[in-house]
């Protein structure tokens, strides 16, 4: 098997070089991943960008959408789900209501609480940039790994982000 001959590879030997008395073998598995999500975020956010979304727009979107009928959700809930604190998330849905994508009412069964829907232009935005989405990471998949890589990656990165969510 071939030895890496990439950015971190270089920063890996420079460390080994200045400290060898560390082994800097972990940098080969985190620094390489941490990189290639910074890669892979700019790719995405392209498809984003199309359709008038910034990442934290099409993640709100999306996470409505995909809660099915009657596509709504709390803000909590909202909050939980995109792993965003509160004031964040309220930004993004008063950016996303200003455009008639989504509406906000107050709970049912919480009078401080406050429900938010996809309107109909929001559920048809998403539903169009969810496909646009997908066929993009799908050609970033297919651009650089076989099906049986693929596989293989994706279960062991379940694994490990299991020992981190559980």
């Amino acid at each position: 098997m071939s030895r890496p001959n990439d950015r971190v590879a270089q920063i890996m030997a420079e460390w080994a070089r200045e400290r060898p008395d560390l082994d800097v073998a972990p940098q080969g598995v985190i620094g390489r991943l941490h990189r290639l999500a910074n890669h892979l975020t700019e790719d995405l956010v392209v498809v984003y960008r199309e359709f008038g979304l910034a990442e934290g727009e099409f993640d709100v979107l999306a996470t409505l959408r995909r809660a099915g009928a009657p596509f709504e959700r709390t803000a909590g809930e909202l909050a939980a789900s995109t792993m965003v604190t509160t004031g964040a998330m309220t930004k993004r849905i008063d950016r996303l209501e200003a455009r008639g994508l989504l509406t906000r009412r107050q709970s049912d069964t919480d009078g401080r609480g406050r429900v938010i829907a996809l309107t109909a232009a929001g559920r048809d935005l998403i539903d169009r940039a969810f496909t646009a989405h997908l066929a993009n990471e799908r050609r970033l998949i297919d651009e650089a790994l076989s099906p049986a890589d693929a596989d293989a990656l994706a279960g062991v990165l379940a694994r490990w982000l299991a020992t981190y969510e559980g």
